[in-house]
This record gives structure tokens, C-alpha cells and sequence, in this order.
């Protein structure tokens, strides 16, 4: 640990990020006990709101292609339903 002495005070200053000090002072650190804490505060209440806020950013994305293949499909069916029907076939020219 190479240091050198303060040549006004004659102090050790010591290395570079460790200035020698061996006690530190003026220091103040504050906690809380765990029994103390609230982990859950508000969490029922920013639950409910943030899922009605990421609702509302996100239903123009999710909502219209699922009406759109709803629709599609539906279409789908109802024409496969006529095609396999008796009117159906006969206006397709099949045989009957």
C-alpha cells in the first residue's frame, strides 16, 4: 500500500479510494425493520389501474384482428354449411 505523507499535516493519506481514514465519520444510514414494511401497500388498488390502463393502450391492437378472423370464420362455416347442403349443391352444379 504505497501511500506518502501530507507534506502541510503529516497525515497518511493512503492510496487511491482508500484515504486512510480508519473509522468513518459523519455517516448517517437509516433502516427499517422488516416487520415494519408494507410490501404489498396499494398493490390491490395500482393492480386494478394499471390493468385498465395497459387495457385501454393495447385493445386497438389486440381487438380488430380478432373480430376480423371471427368474422372470416364465420363466413367460412356458414358457407361450407350451404355448400354441403342440398340447395347448395345444386346451384354449384354438383350431383345430388
Amino acid at each position: 500500500m504505497g501511500g506518502h505523507l501530507d507534506p502541510k499535516n503529516g497525515i497518511f493519506l493512503g492510496t487511491w479510494g482508500d484515504l486512510g481514514c480508519p473509522t468513518p465519520q459523519r455517516i448517517t444510514s437509516y433502516s427499517l425493520s422488516p416487520n415494519r414494511q408494507r410490501p404489498l401497500a396499494g398493490a390491490g388498488h395500482a393492480a386494478i389501474f394499471n390493468t385498465f390502463r395497459r387495457f385501454r393502450h393495447q385493445v386497438l391492437y389486440v381487438v380488430p384482428p380478432f373480430v376480423a378472423a371471427y368474422a372470416l370464420m364465420n363466413w367460412a362455416i356458414e358457407r361450407n354449411e350451404y355448400l354441403n347442403s342440398k340447395p347448395g349443391r345444386l346451384l354449384e352444379g354438383g350431383d345430388e
